[in-house]
């Protein structure tokens, strides 16, 4: 059995693109006197991270019978949607363009259904290559989703972002001391 992580490169990049865009938003309300106190959006902020912090615990489970996702027990089950599919009711591996112009595969089964392929994995190639061995579908085309310098760019420009936020938050803070 061999389990599969969201790659450590998108969670920390996703993390710090939250962080960034929403940390200014407590310092940006108290200097605006906006009728939405600080402490309210600290307490979303901290829940919006968890939610985050869940959707990115995706774990990808492959054994020799089937091929699952889940998510740890902390995640509810409204929130997230985990699924399982033996090998022997995969049928077929069926690629499906995104609203960007990107590919995604979906396992179909017996019945018709749909299982999205988990393409943010951690050892892509690796499922890859066991999703070929266990049900004998040709994986060769298939790729991830995104590259990993793309989100490597992205971590570059939430850097750039999260300088602004720190001047933001310090202008703000000393702004309001002089008021």
């Amino acid at each position: 059995m061999m389990t599969f992580h969201i790659a450590p490169l998108i969670r920390i990049t996703l993390s710090l693109l939250y962080i960034s865009l929403m940390i200014p938003l407590p310092f940006l309300a108290t200097f605006t006197h906006a009728e939405v106190p600080a402490w309210l959006l600290w307490v979303g902020i901290g829940l919006g991270f968890t939610a985050l912090q869940g959707a990115l615990s995706q774990r990808v489970v492959v054994d020799d019978r089937s091929i699952q996702v889940n998510y740890p027990g902390w995640v509810p089950k409204f929130f997230v949607k985990s699924w399982e599919v033996s090998w022997s009711d995969v049928k077929d591996l069926k690629m499906r363009t995104t609203g960007q112009g990107g590919l995604v595969y979906y396992f179909i089964n017996g019945d018709g259904e749909g299982f999205l392929l988990p393409m943010r994995v951690a050892g892509f190639d690796r499922l890859v290559k066991l999703i070929q061995q266990y049900s004998a579908i040709d994986t060769t085309d298939v790729y991830p989703l995104s590259q990993p310098w793309m989100y490597f760019a992205l971590l570059v420009l939430t850097g750039f972002l999260l300088l602004t936020d720190t001047w933001t938050i310090w202008t703000a803070i000393d702004l309001g001391r002089s008021i």
